[in-house]
């Protein structure tokens, strides 16, 4: 029975493909919600099955925010909510709150600290001092080796989301030290039903640093006839901007539910990591390499689009390239594999969603805070 329900379910899509592609344009609009519907019904199914289990575990934890308003702000969010989903009790402050006088009242087990480059480590010596176990998770690795070289060695944990960055606060003395890259918040970033207007073939949000200049500089010609968008910060810095300049929202910033929305507006989303040498608002005096994931990575995914990514060190370790994301090695190999999956479009929809079962799976704030929670927790030598 379940062989004849999968005939006739294949049947049946195969019946409305023929329909779509006789489509007039007094049809388009419908045939165009029909697929949205379609796939937007088989994103749901993967994450109705896919909650992953977790345990709420006895103890107070304090979480101390980044404290450096937008953009960090949705981070301290999600990162915040999730923990009060695995602890009994949370407490969540900023840098500039009374921290020592709370904890001195409240002795929570665990101090989480995000970020903390504005965080004086003059806080943290005292909460160690009343036996406060201390960690923090470093969100910009390695762009900022200047300032984090000097935090890391007053923490009892260092947790990192660029593995180059292990070995590099364990020569400073770190002893505990771990590669946990930052996750997605599945609140923010998941599949959604976007508006028409923003509906495109292709879309790349971020700030131009260099290397994506380099990169767009050569690509932008040849994906001239497709609908894309670009949108953050310095693109005028490209040589031919005035062509490109009604597709570039200039200057934009957007926070997390308009990013979604522009992902799940559009077919294939570009990664393009940040250079680890990049001239622009670079504090890595230490020249440490990044070949780790950036957070983009799982947001993308996470959104059910399909990921198209520069193809860093670390990346299969959380993503099969080929099955549930493409990578590519430059701006030409990436615009043939743009041409490929647009117009195969089934492929297209397969590979983005095993990327969102993947990311699901393995790499929402639940399970990275699990982690984390586990590990800061084990009694220290």
């Amino acid at each position: 029975m379940a062989k004849i329900r999968v005939r006739r379910n294949k049947a049946i899509a195969a019946a409305r493909k023929k329909r779509l592609q006789r489509a007039t344009p007094a049809t388009s609009g419908f045939n165009m919600g029909w697929q949205h519907g379609y796939w937007y019904g088989q994103c749901e199914s993967i994450v109705q099955r896919t909650t992953v289990p977790y345990y709420i575990r006895d103890v107070h934890v304090l979480f101390i925010t980044s404290g450096k308003g937008f953009p960090y702000s949705p981070l301290d969010a999600a990162v915040g909510q999730t923990l009060m989903q695995l602890v009994s009790r949370l407490t969540v402050m900023s840098p500039k709150d009374d921290i020592v006088g709370v904890a001195s009242r409240e002795r929570p087990a665990l101090a989480v600290v995000l970020d903390g480059l504005d965080f004086p480590v003059s806080t943290i010596d005292a909460l160690r001092e009343l036996g406060i176990r201390t960690a923090i998770w470093f969100t910009d690795d390695p762009y900022y080796t200047e300032v984090t070289a000097d935090l890391a060695p007053h923490y009892d944990f260092v947790f990192t989301l660029e593995r180059n960055c292990v070995p590099f606060y364990e020569q400073r003395g770190c002893a505990r030290v771990h590669y946990l890259p930052l996750g997605v918040h599945t609140v923010d970033f998941r599949p959604r039903n976007p508006r028409y207007q923003l509906r495109g073939d292709v879309c790349f949000i971020g700030s131009a640093y260099w290397n994506r200049i380099r990169l767009f500089e050569e690509l932008l010609p040849r994906m001239a006839h497709r609908s894309f968008k670009l949108s953050g910060l310095w693109w005028d810095r490209l040589s031919d901007y005035a062509r490109w300049r009604d597709r570039i929202d200039l200057g934009k910033w957007m926070g997390p539910t308009d990013t979604a929305e522009q992902y799940n507006a559009h077919k294939i989303v570009i990664n393009v990591h940040r250079a680890h040498d990049d001239s622009t608002f670079n504090r890595n005096l230490y020249n440490v390499p990044a070949v780790s994931p950036n957070p983009r990575t799982f947001e993308i995914a996470a959104c059910g689009t399909l990921l198209m990514s520069d193809n860093r060190e670390d990346l299969a370790q959380f993503y099969t390239p080929g099955v549930e994301i493409v990578t590519y090695d430059s701006a030409q190999d990436m615009a043939d594999k743009m041409d490929y999956y647009l117009a195969h479009e089934e492929e297209r929809r397969q590979i983005a969603l095993r990327g969102l079962y993947r990311t699901l799976r393995d790499h929402t704030y639940v399970s990275r805070l699990s982690q984390l929670l586990d590990l800061a927790m084990i009694p220290l030598a």
